[in-house]
């Protein structure tokens, strides 16, 4: 069915809608800056897993990154390459399977390397050891996302590394980022020379990480550029990698809902959504930060700046604390009518959950030519089988 993206009239259920032209303009930035740094921009899984698109990504990009057994099958079975993988702790019953599974494999810890770097080889003799490593600097300010925060588990300072790194490690991993500027990356980076650049002359490549948001409109493409090649001419022989999730899918597309009710108490109006904050978009609770709504304002808590038409977002779940902000409109809402969060693919469709057994938003992709093609539909049978 062809729909109108302005306001995706005709819905009537939940469903998140990954829009291809927005999402093939970040892949061609992302692809620009690669090149231009000359550098690899591999897509981290654990913004994005939407597996339906992979042929669109392979036409821009070569690999992917896992933090886990089911993302490394992900991209080795579905993208058709072997990954970049990282987790804080592999086990017994899973290591001989991540390795297969992947071209590189970061060590979180020294005992990991040495309890598993042999076997892991073993089962893939063409497999990429690496170990991540903690600058112990960081400007994330959300403690929840600051990898490298006192008392973090991710990564070795560099006082506990030996002068000489294991003869089969080929690479360090770092992540210090979250949706941040180059100015940052440029700020940690020095950070990250002053402690690690002894180690350097032994590496092949250096990986770091997540968190660069070049596709975000105020963000300083040429300064990331700028800053890349400059760290590649001091250290021509060092492979670089930057895995990125937000930056591909950065307002790719929105979640929309819509209208089921409306209530009021102690004067606050509350627009009942067939959709749930908890469930659909964890982060708007667990971050917190307030999703954008089309065509309405985010009122002040105060209510100094409520207008005649202001809605606190109400979800359809149990959970009394469901409910996102107060939105203030041009227009007193129907039961019906399309209410548009933007920017709902990155860190939503990875972290959904069917808490309360509420419906699921569908997941569709709109087509250049204003196609909708639906990509996945939920069902009562996806709700029971995770009972199971």
């Amino acid at each position: 069915m062809k729909v109108n993206p302005l306001t995706y009239d005709g819905l009537s259920r939940p469903m998140y809608i990954l829009e291809e032209k927005r999402l093939r303009d970040n892949l061609k930035l992302i692809a620009r800056v690669a090149e231009e740094a000359g550098v690899e921009i591999i897509l981290a899984f654990k913004a994005y897993a939407l597996w339906r698109t992979f042929p669109i990504f392979r036409e821009y990009i070569r690999a992917t990154t896992a933090s886990s057994l089911y993302e490394a099958r992900l991209g080795f079975e579905e993208f058709g390459a072997p990954t970049h993988t990282f987790s804080p702790g592999y086990t017994d019953y899973e290591i001989d399977e991540i390795a297969r599974c992947s071209s590189h494999l970061v060590f979180n810890s020294l005992t990991q390397y040495e309890r598993y770097h042999v076997r892991a080889r073993m089962g893939n003799s063409r497999l990429s050891l690496g170990l991540r490593v903690n600058p112990e600097y960081s400007e994330v300010e959300t403690l929840i996302y600051n990898p490298c925060a006192p008392g973090t588990r991710f990564g070795i300072t560099s006082e506990k590394l030996p002068d000489r790194l294991p003869a089969d490690v080929d690479g360090f991993h770092v992540h210090c980022h979250c949706e941040s500027g180059s100015d940052v990356f440029e700020r940690t980076l020095t950070r990250i020379e002053g402690r690690f650049a002894r180690w350097f002359p032994q590496l092949k490549w250096i990986n770091f990480g997540g968190g660069h948001l070049m596709t975000r409109k105020d963000y300083d493409v040429p300064r990331l550029i700028r800053t890349l090649r400059r760290f590649k001419e001091r250290h021509p022989w060092i492979k670089v990698i930057l895995e990125p999730g937000s930056a591909f899918a950065w307002q790719t597309g929105p979640l929309v809902a819509q209208v089921v009710d409306v209530v009021e108490d102690h004067g606050i109006k509350t627009a009942i959504l067939n959709i749930s904050f908890s469930c659909h978009m964890p982060d708007c609770l667990e971050m917190p930060y307030h999703p954008a709504i089309r065509n309405a304002r985010l009122a002040d808590e105060d209510g100094s700046a409520r207008g005649e038409h202001t809605y606190r977002m109400g979800a359809n779940s149990c959970l009394s604390g469901d409910w996102m902000g107060s939105w203030t409109f041009d227009h007193a809402l129907q039961t019906g009518e399309n209410i548009i969060f933007e920017d709902m693919l990155h860190y939503t469709t990875v972290k959904t959950t069917m808490f309360n057994g509420i419906s699921h938003p569908a997941i569709a992709l709109l087509h250049v030519d204003n196609e909708l093609e639906m990509l996945r539909e939920y069902s009562y049978e996806d709700y029971r089988d995770r009972m199971d």
